[in-house]
């Protein structure tokens, strides 16, 4: 009970309802509802169709998949999976994607926690020009820039390099990185780091202490959004990318389409092992996904 509620009944008032009823639905309301809920699990299940396709095709004999691509499995078989982790040398793929996505991230990170934060909290003159600067890394598709980063790489003998390939992939994603998470430093109070000031703090020490802890949301909605396309991609292993040895994932799976005749069934082994992790990475990351996407929503 409430303090204003305890008084009331002292002075015999009648004491004031603490909450709200809720308001009922009309009708056309509820429709509305009932669409949107049956429109998200449409897509739901349009989204989600593929995957389960792949997943019990992975299951069978490719001599079945081929006849019959929809049917279920009769039994549990995962010789493909054991086909596409030995024979196909998918642990190779796995290990150079894991190493040149988790670095390429991470260098992104590095660079552009640092630059979101002075271009976030500091105003000083050319801080306009040199955030449209930033932005202007998002408007333009950095694949229209193949040529010149093929011959600045092969100037500095990176070609068929795995460091190559991640200098280009966190390069790449410098512009969003530091789009989202100055945002996040702009929406900071600036008592915070006048106290840590006040309690005798150096810049270094705000930056790493009290300001970087705050935009974990922003850190892990920038880390999700920059490993799956950099995981999934295909086009700039295949151009920058020489020997087999040194291919990730999804160049890798080619090597399942013969000249004639396809392994389909270690094919779809090998698309299932390549989507797990994202799959642990969306577990691992939703609240802290959540969060960075819903920030600022209940301002």
């Amino acid at each position: 009970m409430t303090v204003l509620n305890e008084q009331a009944i002292r002075t015999g008032a009648r004491p004031a309802v603490t909450r709200r009823r809720a308001r009922r639905r009309t009708p056309r309301e509820r429709l509305v509802l009932a669409l949107g809920i049956l429109l998200l699990w449409g897509y739901a299940a349009v989204a989600l169709a593929p995957m389960v396709v792949m997943v019990i095709d992975s299951l069978r004999p490719n001599a079945l998949v081929l006849s019959d691509p929809l049917g279920l499995p009769k039994s549990l078989n995962f010789s493909s999976y054991a086909t596409a982790w030995t024979q196909a040398s998918f642990a190779t793929y796995v290990r150079n994607s894991a190493l040149v996505t988790i670095a390429a991230v991470a260098l992104d990170v590095c660079v552009s926690l640092p630059a979101s934060y002075v271009l976030g909290r500091y105003q000083f003159r050319g801080s306009g020009m040199l955030i449209a600067y930033f932005l202007s890394g998002l408007m333009l598709p950095i694949r229209l820039g193949i040529l010149p980063i093929f011959y600045l790489l092969g100037s500095f003998g990176m070609i068929d390099s795995r460091l190559g390939l991640v200098l280009v992939y966190a390069a790449s994603g410098v512009p969003f990185s530091v789009f989202i998470m100055s945002a996040f430093f702009r929406g900071l109070p600036r008592e915070l780091e006048e106290a840590a000031r006040i309690d005798g703090a150096g810049e270094f020490h705000i930056f790493a202490r009290v300001m970087v802890p705050l935009v974990r949301p922003a850190i892990a909605t920038v880390v999700v959004f920059r490993f799956v396309p950099l995981w999934n991609d295909f086009f700039f292993p295949l151009v920058l990318l020489r020997t087999t040895g040194k291919y990730t994932l999804p160049v890798g799976l080619t090597q399942f389409f013969g000249e004639f005749q396809t392994n389909w069934s270690a094919l779809f082994a090998g698309l299932v092992i390549a989507t797990l992790p994202l799959v642990i990475l969306f577990v691992v990351a939703t609240k802290q996904l959540v969060a960075g996407l819903t920030a600022g929503m209940g301002r």
